[in-house]
């Protein structure tokens, strides 16, 4: 079976912090690259930080030193603490690997996770 579930998501100001978290089936995960990918309003989705299965990270610039994405290979889990958020960090959230997983050719994604940031 394969499965992404996303949770932690929210409302938070500006300058606050939220813990997301992403539960993945065992076919999923282990042994691939992790990634946290954000679809802001009106965005296409876009890749915000990634882990491979060694624990080598990376991040796009304009999250670098406020997110870190972790994982936890006895939980099958992966997660992304956001600190200092802004608003342009409003988005829904999903995770997946990297690069996404396909199902018969087409790119399988959670229901992925709400985060809003405003004042």
């Amino acid at each position: 079976q394969v499965q992404l579930v996303e949770s932690g998501g929210g409302w938070v100001r500006p300058g606050g912090s939220l813990r997301l978290s992403c539960a993945a089936s065992e076919n999923i995960f282990r042994g691939n690259t992790m990634g946290w990918y954000r679809q802001g309003p009106e965005q296409s989705r876009e890749l915000v930080a990634r882990i491979t299965s060694g624990g080598l990270k990376h991040y796009v610039d304009s999250v670098k030193g406020r997110f870190t994405i972790s994982r936890d290979a006895a939980m099958n889990s992966v997660y992304l603490q956001m600190n200092s958020v802004k608003p342009e960090d409003t988005g829904v959230y999903f995770c997946n690997t990297e690069p996404a997983t396909l199902i018969r050719s087409r790119p399988y994604w959670g229901q992925g996770t709400q985060v809003t940031v405003s004042s």
